[in-house]
């Protein structure tokens, strides 16, 4: 798959720049959590091995991401509480970003790019309430979390190319996912895509990170994915942060159709996702 820019996309996981690996600690909890024989007390004792992490999780657990009118003060009773699989999600969704420090903020303000990632898996989740789906609140976060950690991999391995493409899509006014395929021949749908798969984490992910701007496109998730593209379009409007995008991607409307939502949900959800963005924000990466 060659490129403008002299890249290819297999290349991109295979050269001397290391491609980031999820955090052992999320594969032990894993691991535990997919293992019968494995109780919530040795979950509880895993997560506890990691001060960071238990820190976050319980502080998130307390905001009001859940509203619980009680104060959980254990990760033994959050996973009573919360479930373990959700507290799984939690984990990840708390800990994938912290892999991709040290990217030029001539690129790229991480701050920002993680408001907007915050800020996308807030909407996911809230918009997920309103749909007829199993997937649960925290999967959806997670989801909208990460659907553009492509764009990192890419900033971090190859960033003057990645400057090529912020220029590009400045100069010309057009979507940075359009002028990243311009300058690379493929796109951060692409990379995430691959990322994911090369994380084995679970497959709705990796069709949300490949689909998300275009989510008709998806076979086994469109639900998922509609309420990704829906989120991402709300976050870049309400200009919460930014993953380098300068203009807020168009709807497409037969995903807004498959959501089966009134317009008139929009109003509150973008008010909660208003009240809960920032506290959000510091409770996951204060201290980290």
């Amino acid at each position: 798959m060659r490129t403008t820019d002299g890249l290819d996309l297999e290349r991109l996981f295979r050269d001397d720049v290391q491609v980031p690996s999820l955090p052992i600690i999320y594969r032990r909890i894993n691991d535990a959590v997919n293992n019968p024989r494995c109780s919530t007390s040795d979950i509880s004792a895993i997560i506890g091995d990691d001060p960071g992490l238990t820190s976050r999780l319980l502080r998130l657990v307390n905001s009001a991401f859940y509203g619980y009118p009680s104060g959980i003060g254990t990760i033994s009773r959050a996973l009573l509480i919360v479930g373990t699989h959700q507290l799984r999600d939690l984990a990840l969704g708390t800990s994938i970003i912290e892999l991709f420090k040290g990217i030029s903020r001539t690129l790229v303000d991480m701050e920002s790019f993680c408001r907007h990632s915050i800020a996308c898996g807030l909407a996911a989740k809230i918009l997920g309430t309103y749909c007829q789906t199993q997937s649960t609140a925290e999967s959806f976060f997670v989801a909208g979390l990460i659907h553009d950690i492509g764009r990192l991999l890419i900033y971090k391995k190859r960033p003057e190319s990645a400057g090529k493409a912020l220029a590009l899509a400045r100069d010309k006014g057009e979507l940075l996912h359009k002028s990243e395929r311009a300058v690379f021949g493929f796109n951060h749908t692409d990379v995430g895509r691959l990322l994911i798969r090369r994380w084995n984490l679970p497959p709705s992910l990796e069709e949300v990170a490949a689909y998300h701007h275009n989510p008709t496109s998806a076979v086994f998730y469109p639900m998922e994915s509609a309420v990704v593209h829906v989120a991402d379009i709300i976050a870049n409007g309400m200009q919460l942060g930014s993953s380098g995008e300068c203009l807020v991607p168009p709807l497409n409307e037969r995903a807004w159709e498959l959501l089966g939502l009134r317009v008139s949900v929009l109003s509150p959800v973008m008010d909660q996702l208003e009240r809960e963005a920032a506290e959000v924000q510091q409770l996951i990466f204060e201290n980290t």
